[in-house]
């Protein structure tokens, strides 16, 4: 049956992607975006664009963080689902205006969980991160991991949130399914991320920036892949797992209606790999500034899906040859249009 969703963060890049494929497989949404200007809002604005008129969207151009605006469209509306994707995103952004994070991340879900609670909403799933698994060194990196040690504010504002989830999956029992996202890239992505800043910078001439001296290697999960995985929860949500003991707690589990997955493409790419990938793409190479590991950063990050995989039947297989060429295909033809500044 069709579904009456709100997705937040729907003019931002996993969000847009995910609005497109729910209308197109018949659900109404409620889009939610502050349109903030951390990244250039025509960006934003161009991807709402891309979404067709018509009964199927409404955009609501509203803060999460103002909590009586958000009160008010959940009385008005009465969701089926909520998906937050809104976000402050970026872990080196969270060392410099580190409060940003606190409202959206913290304040902000805050008030979409007292929305859920209050109207009734049959399934919350969010956006968590891979940025959780901080200083864990086993990999790949296992939701039934411990990860209570983040290494950003960014990482331990999306901890909190699984915190916060499972609190009200508790209490109240609303069902709610986090997702942690490994380094998620391809078309209409974030000017802020390695894929868009790397193309820009190898097609202007310009250097840039490796950390680590290039040791850095990463689960980039294309974003198609995301947003099927992100469709497949969201229609399962969680009923509790029966076996969970508080002698040996599971993080991955609840006795409440509350779950966590990872979803990456479960091939780990080494940075110098994905840069050679683009280079041949682009048909240039980069100059390169190597440079040393950025504070709040990890070297490595490896998904296991399994746990994805076996409750719906789906595991990320786009290739980073795939995606990357698909990334510079659609960076080439929005420059062409008149799209100069990112």
């Amino acid at each position: 049956m069709p579904k009456h969703i709100m997705v937040t963060g729907a003019a931002g890049f996993i969000g847009n992607a995910l609005t497109l494929r729910l209308i197109g497989r018949g659900d109404t949404v409620v889009g939610v975006d502050s349109l903030n200007d951390y990244y250039p809002v025509a960006l934003k604005q161009a991807r709402l664009a891309r979404i067709p008129a018509g009964p199927g969207f409404r955009f609501e151009h509203r803060d999460i963080a103002d909590r009586a605006s958000m009160a008010a469209l959940f009385a008005k509306e009465h969701f089926d689902v909520v998906v937050n994707l809104a976000a402050q995103a970026g872990v080196r952004y969270s060392l410099v205006n580190p409060h940003a994070y606190v409202d959206s991340n913290i304040v902000g879900f805050v008030n979409l969980l007292e929305g859920c609670r209050h109207t009734g909403v049959g399934h919350l799933v969010f956006a968590s991160s891979s940025s959780v698994y901080g200083l864990n060194e086993t990999q790949p990196f296992s939701e039934h991991d411990n990860v209570d040690h983040p290494i950003s504010l960014y990482a331990a504002s999306k901890k909190a949130n699984e915190l916060m989830a499972h609190s009200y999956a508790h209490l109240f029992r609303v069902p709610c399914t986090g997702l942690r996202f490994f380094t998620v890239y391809g078309p209409w992505g974030r000017p802020d991320m390695a894929l868009f800043l790397f193309t820009e910078g190898i097609l202007s001439g310009q250097p840039i920036k490796v950390f680590n001296n290039g040791h850095m290697v990463r689960d980039f999960t294309y974003v198609d892949d995301i947003v099927e995985g992100v469709v497949r929860v969201i229609d399962r949500p969680p009923a509790g797992n029966p076996e969970w003991s508080g002698a040996c707690p599971d993080p991955a589990t609840s006795p409440g209606p509350y779950r966590v997955f990872n979803i990456g493409n479960n091939r780990a790419v080494a940075l110098m790999h994905y840069i050679k990938v683009l280079e041949d793409c682009l048909g240039k190479k980069a100059i390169i500034d190597f440079l040393p590991m950025q504070d709040g950063d990890v070297p490595s990050t490896r998904a296991d899906v399994s746990e994805l995989a076996a409750a719906t039947g789906f595991c990320p297989a786009t290739t980073v040859e795939e995606g990357v060429s698909r990334f510079v295909k659609w960076y080439l033809e929005y420059k062409a249009v008149g799209h100069g500044g990112t």
